[in-house]
């Protein structure tokens, strides 16, 4: 690799997810696919569910308890003739002055009822005839009463286009009656690893395993993050560290696939070649980014030989570094391919348990978990090579550049649950 490639000014972070971001809009996903609302776990949204129906469709009780008139509540102790029954899925007569209906948690209140007292708070008069009830508060009108639509409004929007559909929005459009939901297609996307060291789990027992030899970790690491993000995935096997099979492996990859995904190869050594490979085969937009770690990440375009193009993103070889370049510029660029937001949750300001005393000149993301006493506690090497803190670790401290932490001081912290699955 010249000497000049090793010297191309690393760019901001959030530069490089805007370009992302707007790379994923302009390729976005057209194709627009009917699932069955159970099915539809973790899609995107393809156009806006708007409601057919009020929610809830009547007023109704919040309670267990005695629907009435607040009116006729005068004074604690008044006595109401209980003239019906009404559980949920019932409809009530017209309450008269001077009667409770016994009604329970989600049925509709009787036409001149206004007030719901809790059973807890009234007084059933054994033998009492008619079935009267003594009321040992006085109720409020609206009072344990969830009111016609005030949870949804007929024709508003329930759901908006570009929503990640998690379980509870699922129960949000059951809710209205939804059987079914437009989304957008999945990503469809090839994944490919590169190195010559790397043999697949299983092919080679560990003792077996020649010297300079390591497992292909990142493979099923990003695997399985496609997956949580509703991708389709076809694994495209490694690459061996020659400029002719990088280029095939790319025509190969653009095929049928919205993006090509690699790890590894992505650096400026001689052994490195996935860069003369999408210029050979595309374009290369995006080279080299300041953060630590994750710093060799390219991003471009491969050709299709049927016309058009495949997206394409390099990650770091590093397993590490590989992550957490996925939840970070893979997320982004997947999010926007769908139409969903593609920006970064935002970070909550916590308190470090830990100190930091040498930043880098580079945006770090250090692995550290919630402690017992709601202090951040840091993985103590945090070493791009130690796939092990990512597991140890619940989030991620997004630290400013050149950025000293002393324990006490506030911290960005990212939850990874809030960057895995979308």
């Amino acid at each position: 690799m010249p000497e000049a490639a090793a010297r191309v000014p690393l760019l901001d972070l959030d530069e490089a997810l805007a370009r992302l971001a707007a790379a994923g809009a302009a390729a976005r996903i057209a194709a627009v696919e009917t699932v069955a609302t159970q099915a539809a776990l973790g899609r995107v949204l393809a156009a806006d569910l708007v409601s057919p129906i009020d929610v809830p469709p009547a007023d109704h009780s919040a309670m267990d308890g005695y629907a009435l008139r607040a009116a006729d509540a005068s004074a604690p102790g008044s006595v109401l003739a209980v003239t019906q029954r009404i559980a949920a899925g019932q409809v009530g007569a017209p309450l008269a002055a001077g009667e409770a209906a016994r009604i329970f948690t989600g049925a509709p209140l009787p036409p001149g009822a206004d007030a719901v007292l809790m059973q807890e708070l009234a007084e059933p008069l054994p033998g009492a005839q008619p079935p009267a009830v003594r009321l040992r508060e006085l109720p409020r009108p609206g009072q344990w009463v969830r009111r016609r639509g005030e949870d949804l409004r007929r024709g508003s929007v329930v759901l908006a286009a570009g929503t990640r559909l998690a379980p509870q929005a699922l129960g949000l459009a059951a809710t209205v009656g939804a059987a079914e939901l437009a989304v957008v297609r999945r990503p469809r996307v090839a994944l490919l690893s590169t190195g010559d060291e790397l043999v697949r789990p299983g092919s080679v027992a560990p003792a077996a395993l020649a010297p300079g030899a390591i497992y292909d970790s990142n493979r099923d690491t990003l695997h399985a993050l496609l997956q949580a993000a509703g991708c389709e995935v076809s694994d495209c096997g490694n690459v061996p560290d020659r400029l002719d099979a990088t280029r095939a492996a790319l025509r190969a990859a653009a095929a049928g696939h919205d993006l090509i995904l690699s790890s590894g190869g992505v650096s400026v050594g001689e052994e490195d070649h996935l860069r003369p490979a999408l210029a050979a085969e595309g374009r290369v937009d995006l080279w080299q980014v300041a953060i630590k770690p994750g710093k060799p990440l390219a991003f471009g375009a491969v050709r299709r030989a049927e016309g058009g193009e495949a997206l394409y993103l390099g990650l770091p070889g590093n397993p590490v570094s590989s992550f957490v370049t996925f939840l970070l510029a893979v997320r982004t660029l997947l999010r926007a391919l769908q139409g969903a937001d593609p920006a970064l949750p935002p970070p909550l300001p916590l308190s470090a348990g830990f100190d930091w005393p040498r930043p880098d000149a580079r945006r770090e993301f250090l692995r550290v978990r919630l402690g017992t006493d709601g202090r951040l506690e840091l993985h103590p090497n945090q070493s791009s090579g130690v796939l092990s803190s990512a597991v140890w670790a619940d989030g991620l401290v997004d630290n400013p550049p050149g950025q000293a932490i002393r324990a006490g001081d506030r911290v960005r912290y990212l939850p990874l649950s809030s960057l895995i699955g979308g």
